[in-house]
């Protein structure tokens, strides 16, 4: 067996080709302002991603003019989805979701800042991701405020999700 191997990699995670995708990475951006110079940054890129027929996620955008925003960068409105969700465990599970269905090419996060777990979490999530993340943290925003388990319906009727074109 060994001959037959030769000098290749012996691990599996190896064997992978490394690929210049983008896909799979998430980047946790710290924000002050709403996230606006944040989207604003990436609009470009979403406007890429939009044209690959898949749904751009918006998950709890703020109310400042992300549409106007987007449409101007050249952002397929028909591909934008929006997701509102009821507290933290929602959100990590709505991007968990969107990051790894396939059904989304871009997905932009709007949270307060998530700690240690939450980010490992979103590392293993990224893993298996089939879009490029983004996880804006608002800085003005306390996390955690009760560390307490909390029980909630994370089931997707439970989500209230929009699109508009």
């Amino acid at each position: 067996m060994n001959k037959l191997m030769g000098i290749a990699p012996r691990h599996p995670g190896l064997w992978q080709s490394s690929s210049t995708s983008q896909a799979g990475l998430i980047h946790t951006l710290q924000s002050d302002n709403s996230g606006l110079q944040e989207l604003q940054s990436c609009a470009p890129q979403l406007a890429q991603l939009s044209q690959q027929g898949r749904w751009v996620v918006l998950i709890n955008a703020p109310k400042f003019e992300y549409k106007r925003l987007l449409a101007q960068a050249g952002v397929r409105m028909d591909r934008i989805l929006l997701v509102r969700t009821r507290d933290e465990v929602e959100t990590l599970w709505a991007m968990e979701r969107a990051l790894t269905s396939g059904t989304s090419s871009a997905v932009i996060t709007w949270s307060a800042p998530l700690d240690a777990r939450d980010h490992r979490r979103l590392q293993l999530v990224a893993k298996s991701a089939r879009a490029t993340g983004w996880l804006i943290e608002d800085v003005n925003t306390h996390s955690h405020a009760s560390h307490e388990p909390r029980i909630t319906n994370c089931s997707p009727a439970s989500l209230n999700l929009h699109s508009f074109h």
